[in-house]
């Protein structure tokens, strides 16, 4: 009998190669080529997500990791006793210029000048609060505030009839930075004043109500270890925008740092 042809070129058909057992040979592993190529992948990758979660954990375990989804505002600039003398010393003594604020001329509240989506109220609770949620990436829901101006702790929760108990201060508060030199500033300026961060500070909202516009002559924080935290910021401030002083709140300056 003939051997059997396999169609168009009439020779013999010819049998796949087989080693040991029957089994087809694939390689020199034995494993099919393709096979080993989907498990190194999946193990290359597996190892990525290891490294990964160890750089997050240790992030986390060291403060560098946010997990709220939002991104708080810069910490203030922090002067010592002597560096706001300094800075006091180099500001001009004049009296306010009490007419024309209005706080209109400051933006129409609070802005986004970082384009992150989230405005600066939220940032500022998220900077200074302790314990916060923010569930859309955002907006603050809860958090606890230890607040500078009276010493006590304060629980915050998102509401309308809540919201308030925390509020944001301007510590150079908007119309004592017209009295001493914002009704020269273009809107730009104003606005920028009005969203720094160095000049805004979480509080206990009937505390801020009570400040009002006034300066260091009128009124300090009811917890004496903030005064001079309190004041530096004000001098600080002051000095960053060119603002003046009057003679009076340059004097009461000068007796709570000559304290610190």
């Amino acid at each position: 009998m003939s051997p059997r042809t396999n169609g168009r070129s009439g020779g013999p058909r010819r049998s796949p190669i087989r080693g040991r057992g029957g089994v087809p040979r694939s390689g020199r592993g034995g494993a099919p080529r393709g096979r080993v190529s989907r498990q190194n992948r999946v193990i290359a990758m597996a190892l990525v997500g290891v490294v990964l979660l160890v750089v997050l954990a240790i992030r986390w375990a060291t403060g560098d990791l946010d997990l709220s989804g939002g991104q708080a505002a810069p910490e203030p600039t922090s002067l010592s006793a002597q560096e706001a003398l300094r800075e006091l010393d180099g500001l001009q003594v004049a009296a306010e210029v009490r007419e024309g604020y209005q706080r209109e001329r400051f933006g129409g509240g609070w802005g986004d000048l970082d384009g992150d989506s989230c405005d600066t109220r939220q940032e500022i609770l998220q900077r200074d609060l302790d314990d916060v949620v923010a569930s859309d990436g955002c907006r603050v829901d809860t958090g606890v505030l230890k607040d500078p101006y009276t010493g006590e702790d304060i629980r915050f929760t998102r509401g309308a009839q809540t919201s308030s108990e925390v509020q944001i201060d301007h510590v150079v508060a908007a119309a004592q930075a017209w009295y001493s030199g914002a009704y020269a500033w273009d809107e730009a300026e104003r606005v920028e004043f009005f969203n720094d961060p160095d000049n805004l500070l979480a509080v206990d909202g009937p505390t801020n109500n009570s400040k009002g516009a006034k300066s260091a002559a009128e009124w300090l924080p009811g917890n004496a270890a903030y005064r001079c935290e309190y004041v530096g910021r004000q001098i600080h401030v002051k000095a960053k925008y060119h603002l003046t002083v009057d003679s009076d709140e340059s004097a009461a300056m000068r007796r709570v740092l000559a304290a610190c």
